[in-house]
């Protein structure tokens, strides 16, 4: 199966509600609608994690980031833009997602990818998508997708093949947290 039929499916999967299991710019995730208030709920149940722990979402572009916030600080285009590695940015006053999907105060981390799979996804499916580690709440990180539990694979409702024999190192993003006013809070390296 190649690319382009598994975007078609994935797409199809996540237009309907639907929970897939992909490929992303760090590791494999967990993915659904954004805006989807019944699939994040799954989201959560499936990795067995608490909903007042935060999810964080991916987009295929620093302009439609704009779309999930009332207002992006500055900085934060230039944090997008200058990036050389994948970049999670935590900002404040967050808008057009599943209000399950925000942490307490009311923001919501959001990454632009630039791996060819997950942002030809999000360009498709013109919207943003969730992505968390696919794994149990606090289990490893699977480096690839081999190392994600059976617990999971069997409670999703597509599995994306492209990709599956690559292996990623493990690192997760980076994450910045971006204050209105434009202060920066470096909480992963």
């Amino acid at each position: 199966m190649n690319c382009e039929i598994d975007i078609k499916n994935a797409v199809e999967v996540l237009r309907k509600g639907g929970v897939i299991l992909y490929p992303t710019d760090t590791i494999w995730g967990i993915g659904c609608d954004a805006q989807n208030e019944d699939a994040v709920r799954r989201v959560y149940e499936i990795k067995q994690r608490e909903d007042a722990k935060a999810l964080i979402c991916l987009v295929d572009s620093a302009d439609r980031m704009q779309r999930y916030f009332r207002q992006v600080p500055d900085v934060a285009w230039d944090l997008v833009e200058y990036a050389d590695r994948p970049l999670t940015l935590i900002l404040d006053g967050a808008a057009n997602v599943a209000p399950n999907l925000l942490a307490e105060d009311g923001s919501l981390g959001i990454r632009v990818t630039r791996e060819r799979f997950s942002q030809q996804l999000c360009y498709r499916f013109q919207k943003a998508i969730v992505s968390t580690s696919a794994n149990l709440s606090g289990g490893p990180s699977p480096c690839s997708f081999y190392d994600i539990p059976e617990e999971i694979t069997s409670k999703v409702d597509y599995i994306v093949n492209f990709g599956r024999g690559k292996k990623s190192d493990g690192r997760p993003s980076s994450i910045i947290k971006l204050a209105p006013d434009g202060a920066v809070t470096v909480i992963r390296k």
